[in-house]
């Protein structure tokens, strides 16, 4: 796949990989985007947040987390970072752990991705994760939805200048 490949180092200000999500011009809410920086500076991570809810919450966040980021060292039994982030936007503070996942393959137009589905305690919250050819780690969490093969068409590499600052 071509948007699963690591961008060059001209961009300082941002990630130094491509943030795989869904083109905010084709999501009818609002999106807000956080990065999760290293005390070096660097780009650890970052979660885009889909509301759809009209300021009550976001409907779903997705998250690229690179190789070497601290988001993605869990306990057994520990959600993922964007689950926890889900939870804490919806004002939702109840226990949520893993019970399970499954392993599931999709095809993404020509390429087979693997998708690994995260059952969790909290059965309104929809999970799955896939690593990308650059080990750039995405984490799509749902709240009240289903997360369908469908939804996997709709995900493409942002612009860079979206996480440019100034």
């Amino acid at each position: 796949m071509s948007f699963l490949r690591r961008r060059s180092a001209a961009t300082p200000a941002g990630p130094d990989f491509d943030v795989l999500a869904m083109d905010p011009g084709d999501w009818p809410g609002n999106l807000g985007a956080g990065l999760l920086p290293a005390p070096d500076g660097s780009c650890q991570g970052v979660f885009l947040r889909y509301d759809l809810f009209g300021g009550r919450g976001p409907a779903m966040i997705i998250g690229n987390l690179p190789e070497g980021s601290p988001a993605r060292e869990l306990t057994e039994g520990q959600i993922p970072f964007e689950v926890a982030q889900l939870l804490v936007a919806l004002e939702n503070d109840e226990e949520v752990t893993v019970t399970g996942t499954e392993d599931v393959p999709v095809m993404q137009g020509d390429n087979l991705l693997i998708v690994r589905r995260i059952k969790l305690s909290e059965s309104r919250i929809s999970c799955v994760q896939f690593d990308r050819s650059d080990n750039v780690l995405v984490t799509i969490a749902s709240w009240d939805r289903p997360i369908t093969d469908d939804l996997y068409a709709l995900l493409k590499p942002l612009p860079a200048e979206l996480f440019q600052q100034g």
